[in-house]
């Protein structure tokens, strides 16, 4: 159930909204390059560069190009795209019309981190479910790290929806699959809940 006194939600999107399999991408790029899955997961989501993007200091281009150079790849960019993207799956519509419902109620944020190619994707992936253009429909607000140039589970990027919507922390709950998000968080004051399973939103907003 919800903690009493909460008027504001603020969602994670992968593994929380959206359905997230990092291992597909993993084994994307393990497909395209021939090296060993593990040799793939320590250059793609643990070099500098990916960090950068997430935080939009990088262009899509500049991106693709640390990727072709880490791990030796001469493929397209639509390949590239293939591949970093396999890791979002589906949105099962159940948590959409949940979003709508809380919307009634709550005062509902998003935010994510992202880039540019991922907004893309998922993007479309709402469409075909819903026909809307963007998640960020089902949201008062939306915040994306690429777009902000900050990142969880830095401190600032917290501070900065609390400021832009004029939300109390103690009247705030964060939802994140990633328990170092929430620690960042929880230091901003807003109580947080650990989403080891997307559908366990359904038991806290029953």
């Amino acid at each position: 159930m919800t903690p009493p006194g909460i008027k504001n939600i603020i969602f994670d999107l992968g593994g929380v909204i959206i359905n997230l399999s990092v291992e597909k991408t993993h084994q994307a790029f393990a497909a395209l390059s021939g090296l060993p899955l593990e040799e793939i997961k320590s250059r793609v989501h643990h070099g500098t560069y990916f960090h950068e993007y997430e935080k939009g200091l990088i262009s899509d281009a500049e991106f693709r190009d640390h990727l072709r150079e880490s791990l030796n790849l001469k493929v397209q960019d639509s390949e590239l795209d293939t591949a970093w993207n396999a890791m979002l799956l589906d949105i099962p519509i159940e948590r959409i019309q949940l979003l709508e419902r809380l919307k009634n109620t709550y005062s509902i944020y998003l935010l994510s981190n992202t880039n540019n190619i991922h907004l893309q994707c998922f993007s479309s992936i709402v469409y075909q479910l819903t026909g809307k253009a963007r998640i960020d429909h089902y949201f008062h607000n939306a915040y994306y790290s690429h777009l902000l140039k900050l990142s969880k589970p830095d401190v600032a990027i917290y501070e900065y929806v609390l400021a832009q919507n004029n939300l109390l922390p103690a009247e705030t709950i964060f939802l994140d699959d990633n328990k170092d998000n929430l620690v960042g968080a929880n230091k901003a004051g807003i109580q947080t809940f650990h989403v080891h399973h997307p559908d366990q939103i359904f038991s806290l907003f029953p």
